[in-house]
């Protein structure tokens, strides 16, 4: 009831944003988030992600500043106009987009995403993997990817995890495995492998998923 109560106590405040504090330990920018049952709502640019409120712990208001120069009238535009920024990428957009393309549920490699790399674009993990599916360059390569461009990186690591579950005969528990601790250690187990940090993964995202298979 206490997380419940800092989550609704949290709806709605008006801030420039906030970080989802996962229960991963990942820290996810956000616009805002709502509360339905016992099911989070993420709002991070045009998209959305659902997910179980057990995968959150918390949430913090991101602070604004206002420097001085923000209440100076802006100064004549230079002669020369420089070329606009290049698009944001949109996690939940790439997700959607793989999701579709190999046919698997948008929620499934939500909760994927989430528990790889908590949607952060240039995440790196101790052992190497890198990006929003956390691919090892080994795995990257033999899928002709650029783990470090993110739509690659995606839409990779979703048809990965679908010729996982082809090879599985389509159960999620191994190809989690798989996709967590690698082919090698599910077929030498034929199930998922006494390891506690692949047993705590395929728990958490099939929980999560099961919660709303949509």
């Amino acid at each position: 009831m206490r997380f419940l109560g800092l989550l609704l106590l949290t709806v709605g405040a008006a801030s420039a944003g906030e970080y989802a504090l996962l229960a991963n330990g990942g820290r996810m920018h956000v616009d805002r988030h709502e509360i339905d049952g016992v099911q989070v709502r993420l709002y991070k640019e045009t998209g959305y992600i659902e997910m179980p409120a057990s995968m959150v712990s918390g949430f913090e208001v991101e602070e604004t500043l206002v420097s001085e120069a923000a209440t100076t009238p802006p100064s004549a535009p230079p002669a020369t106009e420089t070329p606009a920024p290049a698009a944001a990428v949109n996690p939940f957009e790439l997700a959607a987009a793989a999701a579709d393309k190999y046919g698997l549920p948008r929620r499934l490699v939500h909760c994927v995403m989430a528990a790889e790399s908590a949607f952060q674009i240039d995440a790196l993990s101790p052992k190497g993997a890198i990006g929003l599916m956390q691919l090892m360059p080994q795995t990257a390569q033999l899928l002709g990817a650029d783990p470090h461009d993110p739509v690659q990186n995606v839409d990779a690591g979703v048809r990965y995890l679908r010729d996982l579950l082809i090879k599985y005969d389509g159960v999620l528990q191994r190809a989690l495995a798989a996709y967590n601790a690698g082919p090698a250690a599910v077929d030498k187990y034929h199930s998922v492998p006494p390891y506690r940090e692949t047993i705590d993964y395929v728990n958490r995202i099939d929980l999560a998923f099961r919660a709303d298979p949509r």
